[in-house]
């Protein structure tokens, strides 16, 4: 990790640029297999399974059989933990389920809204060196509680046609309508455009690669809404000389793992943690199995001296990170000072990854900055709310002399009209 001691502020937008990577063929690549899958359907959705995932698939339906199989793979032990994380997901999105008041803007005139399930949509389930099936949780459950008719997911098959047991499993328990043997940006494509075994969904949610963020990107201008933008997972520590070491380290590598173009981000205001924290991940990173990525990850993070804590909120802020660990002796004044962040863990035993299992709260969140502007998955990203109101004669005279004078004003005199006509009938 760079270790960079008491920046200028000028400097903080070139120290906290992510990673950037060579797309040149990215666009081109993912334009030909989205209209591939757009104009020949699942012939083409195979086709690039083989190209990509290298397998032959006949159906790309999870059969019941298959769902069953994979049951009995799941152990005991795995199955408590993911009927616990289902708990507790269920449990924190169906607390944000609240009902919306009627509000009498003036006497007569009554407005409202309705929060209404997107009817279908579609989850991204990414395979690879990682088969999340704690995503299958933070996505299918809430669509399930906000009430969406149809759950479609799709998620990367192994080499035989398999899908993970566990990610099966959770499916099945969350409420999943139909679950397909698509990985990439066939997935995506799949979902938006829909083929004669995938249905068209209205959303897509779910994280990936740079080929899944660029196909979501591009469906979504014209043919489907997606989540949000999403590019490599990221963490920033904000911790000062009370810190653990060794905690701080391991939520460092935890993210690392994620993948070799995830970043993570220490920003501290003690001189001395610097020191004991990198050799913590030194010793750490050696016990890891995934410490090849760790180490590729690593060379691009950052380790930030800071003179103060207001100087650290004020960078915080700036960087927009993912996760945010505020591992400080006043973490609660320091967190009520944030302003963007995905999720944010407070204290010193709060670490990113019960987030991303079993607390409760969604882990599918804005990354390269877009918490300045985005909120994570939650119960209202699988609902629309449409605006009712309703106008009484009482409440015509009170707004209708308004409405003509500001349709005529725009010009608009059929807008007016709809209003006089109503005025003169009362």
């Amino acid at each position: 990790m760079k270790i960079i001691r008491y920046p200028s502020e000028s400097e903080w937008p070139a120290l906290l640029a992510r990673p950037a990577y060579d797309t040149t063929q990215l666009n081109e690549i993912v334009s030909g297999v989205l209209r591939s899958i757009k104009n020949e359907g699942d012939q083409a959705v195979k086709e690039n399974e083989l190209k990509f995932d290298q397998v032959d698939l006949k159906k790309l339906s999870v059969s019941e059989n298959e769902f069953t199989e994979a049951e009995l793979l799941v152990s005991e032990n795995l199955k408590q933990a993911i009927n616990l994380a289902m708990q507790n997901i269920t449990a924190f999105h169906a607390a944000q389920n609240t009902a919306l008041p009627k509000v009498e803007t003036v006497s007569g005139v009554t407005c409202w809204q309705k929060a209404v399930a997107i009817e279908k949509v579609g989850l991204y389930i990414p395979g690879g060196t990682a088969p999340l099936f704690s995503t299958v949780l933070m996505l299918a459950i809430p669509a399930r509680i906000a009430g969406c008719k149809e759950i479609v997911l799709c998620t990367p098959p192994d080499k035989e046609g398999k899908i993970n047991p566990a990610v099966l499993y959770a499916a099945k328990i969350s409420g999943v309508s139909q679950v397909f043997k698509i990985g990439g940006i066939q997935a995506i494509g799949a979902m938006a455009y829909g083929t004669e075994s995938v249905p068209k969904v209205y959303k897509i949610f779910g994280p990936g690669n740079q080929y899944v963020t660029k196909a979501k990107q591009l469906v979504s201008l014209h043919d489907v809404a997606i989540d949000m933008p999403a590019g490599p997972s990221e963490v920033e520590v904000l911790a000062d000389e009370t810190a653990n070491p060794a905690f701080v380290a391991s939520d460092l590598l935890s993210q690392a793992e994620h993948g070799v173009d995830s970043q993570v981000i220490l920003v501290t205001t003690s001189e001395a943690l610097i020191s004991e924290v990198m050799e913590e991940a030194k010793t750490q990173t050696t016990q890891l199995p995934r410490k090849d990525i760790i180490e590729k990850s690593l060379a691009h993070s950052k380790i930030i001296l800071v003179k103060n804590m207001e100087e650290a909120i004020s960078l915080t802020n700036e960087y927009a990170p993912e996760h945010l660990i505020i591992s400080t002796k006043e973490y609660r004044n320091v967190a009520e000072r944030i302003t963007n962040a995905g999720s944010v863990f407070l204290g010193h035993l709060t670490p990113e990854s019960a987030g991303d299992y079993a607390s409760g709260t969604n882990h599918t969140l804005p990354t390269n900055g877009c918490a300045k502007a985005y909120s994570g998955v939650n119960l209202d990203s699988f609902r629309k709310k449409i605006t009712f109101q309703e106008i009484t004669p009482e409440g015509l005279q009170n707004i209708g002399s308004a409405v003509e004078i500001m349709a005529e004003t725009e010009s608009l005199f059929a807008h007016k009209n709809a209003m006089s006509l109503r005025l003169k009938n009362k």
